[in-house]
C-alpha cells in the first residue's frame, strides 16, 4: 500500500505538469515550471512522501523544512541572510524536540510482539545531509522503509536471517542507498527513476521456495545499489 501513496503522489505532479503545459498550447493559461525556487520542489516532495507513507519523524521533517525555506527565499518572502544564520539552530531544535516528545507523539511504546504483528516488523531508516551504516548480522529481518535525501544509508543483510518475503521501500532523493542481501534470497525490484535509478549487481538466482525481497524505490537524482 505505501508504494502505491508514492506513485499516487508523482502520477498526481506529473499529471499536473502535462494539464499545464496542455493549457499553454491551447492558450488558456501561461504555465512554465521553471519558477523562481522551482528546484526546491525536488526536496519537498519526496519529503511529503516519506511523511505520508511513513509518518513524520525528524529526517523528514528536517528536509521538509530545508525545502519550504528556500523555496521562500527563491520567491523573497524571506531574508535569504538571515535564513542562512537561522537554518542551524532550527535544525537543532527538531531534533531536541523529537528526542523530547519521542513518546508523546507517538504513543505508548507497544510490546515486541504487538509491534511485529502491527507493522510486520517494519524498520524505518532515515539519512538527511549525513550517512548511515546499519548491520543486521544473525537477526531475523521482516522489512524496511529507508529515506535517504542529501545523505546515504547502507544496509547489511548479507548476514541477516529472511524467513519470508518481505518489502523494502527507499526514497533516495540527491543521495544513495546500498543494500546488501544474503545469496540465497529470491529479488524483485520496483522503480520510479527520475534522473536516477537501481542498479542490480547480484547473480541471478531463482528458488521458488526460498523468500523474496521486494524493493521498491524511488529515484530522484539518487540511486539504489543491491548487492
Amino acid at each position: 500500500m505505501k508504494p502505491r501513496i508514492s506513485n499516487l503522489i508523482w502520477g498526481l505532479f506529473f499529471v499536473i505538469l502535462g494539464v499545464g503545459f496542455a493549457g499553454n498550447a491551447f492558450g488558456y493559461w501561461n504555465f512554465t515550471l521553471f519558477f523562481d525556487g522551482w528546484w526546491t520542489l525536488f526536496i519537498i516532495i519526496p519529503c511529503l512522501i516519506s511523511i505520508v507513507q511513513n509518518g513524520p519523524n525528524t529526517g523528514s521533517i528536517i528536509g521538509l523544512l530545508i525545502g519550504l525555506l528556500l523555496l521562500m527565499t527563491r520567491q523573497n518572502i524571506l531574508d535569504g541572510e538571515l535564513i542562512g544564520k537561522l537554518i542551524v539552530p532550527m535544525i537543532f531544535v527538531i531534533i531536541g524536540l523529537g528526542i523530547m516528545f519521542a513518546n508523546t507523539l507517538r504513543g505508548p511504546r507497544p510490546t515486541q510482539a504487538e509491534y511485529t504483528k502491527m507493522n510486520n516488523g517494519n524498520r524505518h531508516y532515515t539519512a538527511t545531509f549525513s550517512g548511515q551504516n546499519i548491520h543486521c548480522d544473525n537477526e531475523v529481518f521482516e522489512g524496511a522503509s529507508i529515506d535517504a535525501v542529501f545523505g546515504s544509508v547502507t544496509l547489511r543483510l548479507d548476514q541477516a536471517i529472511i524467513n519470508e518475503d518481505v518489502i523494502i521501500s527507499c526514497n533516495a532523493t540527491f543521495g544513495g542507498v546500498e543494500i546488501y542481501l544474503p545469496s540465497d534470497v529470491n529479488v524483485k525490484v520496483a522503480t520510479t527513476p527520475i534522473f536516477g535509478g537501481v542498479s542490480n549487481k547480484r547473480r541471478n538466482f531463482a528458488n521458488p521456495s526460498a523468500p523474496t525481497v521486494y524493493i521498491n524505490a524511488t529515484c530522484m537524482f539518487g540511486g539504489v545499489d543491491i548487492k
